[in-house]
């Protein structure tokens, strides 16, 4: 082994980088909730500018690592920021962090079960939570893949296997998929990437609540029949991405059933309510879908990116990817639950069952319930604010931890240019971090409420801030 080589893998200099870390992070953090003043939410800077930083770091040559780390903390959003309100990222907890630590160095795959001894087990025992939750029967089970795009994208591959013969036949049919207009646009990615095209990916009109009109899908259904297209798949959404509106679940199985339709649910966001006896009637009908995702990294406090993918029947998860991997296994078509690697996209994964677990050991599952509870009773509290001030509207009241508002004390025609002026200001300034969405036409500012540390006091500041950035701009 070379000199740099023995030092680089040292144990003792591990220690002391390591520990030095932990302690940087700790201040972070501590900064953040005890001192937010002194740090901005969002240290914004132009993209050139952050390059030639970055690039006059390069061209210094080594240094202290611990520099190195401090730079990467000042440069960062930061999202333990109670003022973070910007996209649906979780605060991780400092628990699931730092078993990010240990998991980055022990470093074992998932695809086989020798190499998962750990995370293939936790994986079988996370996704039976999940389903018990959901209301599947023991008939169900799941994965954990590397965020929701991925993990829907595997849930219509499943739909496929489950209502064709196109894995090993060949695509000789024109097949679709039925989705509301206000999903994430990783379902019309993934029709995409399947084949389906832009008239394979049925997009059905949203009610004045931004959710799917269920009364429409027989009227679509029949047209895509009449183009001579097969629906493998309808597509919920609990919730949708820019309102946070959840689709009627219910109705939708109705229609699935009686067509004999896949129904997924993209839950990614807000299905994290089937820890919430006070708001999981927001998925109700959730137990019959065939498929549901849930991203553990929003809502969940855990890091990005881990992501549940639960079956109602655990039979259909095998069915996506049958392969012959000689020197992984040797049966392609044994139904091995700890070979991750025959149900999932990815091959080597991440230890992520260990992160989710790390929390339900420290903490038990009623963290997760408190704190769903918590950032779905602020939003509610921050809608009854804009309600009651005749300076912002809503274009709906929310139904998770998502609120949308805009300002109008303007000019009509002003109005669309002034809330993205408040939206750039607000971002250049850095004290509050939201992002802003267009919706029938009209900019709104958006805010996502993922931090237990973000109070009443802190919307009322956001609200007062985006006032005055209003008065300077219309004078």
């Amino acid at each position: 082994m070379t000199p740099t080589l023995k030092t680089a893998y040292n144990p003792e200099n591990f220690r002391q980088q390591a520990h030095s870390l932990v302690d940087q992070l700790a201040d972070y953090l501590e900064k953040v909730q005890s001192q937010p003043n002194d740090v901005l939410a969002i240290p914004f800077e132009e993209p050139e500018s952050t390059y030639e930083y970055w690039k006059e770091d390069y061209q210094a040559g080594k240094g202290e690592v611990s520099d190195f780390y401090e730079k990467v903390i000042e440069k960062s959003v930061h999202i333990h920021h109670p003022r973070y309100m910007g996209h649906q990222v979780s605060p991780p907890l400092p628990i699931a962090a730092a078993t990010s630590m240990l998991t980055a160095l022990l470093n074992n795959g998932m695809a086989v079960y020798e190499m998962g001894l750990v995370s293939n087990p936790l994986e079988r025992l996370i996704s039976e939570i999940v389903a018990k939750r959901i209301g599947y029967d023991d008939n169900s089970g799941g994965l954990l893949t590397s965020g929701g795009t991925l993990a829907n994208l595997t849930a219509l591959l499943a739909a496929r296997a489950n209502k064709t013969s196109v894995w090993s036949d060949g695509n000789d049919k024109k097949l679709a998929v039925m989705v509301s207009e206000e999903a994430h646009y990783c379902i019309d990615r993934a029709a995409r990437i399947m084949g389906m095209g832009t008239e394979g990916i049925i997009k059905i009109p949203s009610n004045e609540k931004f959710q799917l009109r269920a009364e429409l899908l027989e009227e679509y259904l029949e047209e895509a029949k009449n183009k001579g297209f097969q629906v493998i798949c309808i597509v919920g959404s609990a919730c949708s991405t820019s309102t946070g509106s959840y689709d009627d679940l219910n109705a939708i199985a109705d229609f699935a059933e009686k067509h004999d339709i896949w129904f997924h649910v993209d839950g990614a966001h807000g299905a994290a309510v089937v820890f919430s006896e006070k708001y999981n009637y927001l998925v109700a009908g959730l137990h019959r879908a065939d498929s549901m995702i849930l991203d553990w990294h929003k809502m969940l406090m855990v890091p990005a990116l881990a992501t549940s993918l639960i079956f109602k029947r655990n039979a259909d998860s095998y069915r996506t990817f049958q392969q012959k991997a000689q020197y992984l296994w040797d049966n392609q078509d044994s139904k091995d639950w700890f070979n991750s690697g025959k149900r999932t996209f990815e091959c080597t994964k991440l230890m992520m069952s260990v992160k989710i677990y790390s929390i339900i050991k420290a903490f038990g599952e009623e963290v997760f319930t408190e704190n769903v509870n918590y950032l779905h009773d602020l939003a509610r509290t921050f809608s009854q604010m804009i309600q009651q001030s005749s300076d912002f509207e809503l274009p709906v009241v929310p139904q998770s931890n998502i609120v949308c508002f805009r300002y109008i004390k303007a000019e009509e025609e002003n109005s669309n240019k002034l809330n993205s002026t408040i939206r750039q200001q607000l971002l250049t300034n850095g004290r509050f971090y939201v992002v802003q969405t267009t919706l029938n036409e009209e900019v709104y500012l958006r805010v996502s409420l993922m931090n237990a540390l973000t109070t009443e006091n802190h919307l009322r500041e956001l609200l007062k801030e985006i006032g005055q950035i209003a008065e300077r701009i219309v004078r």
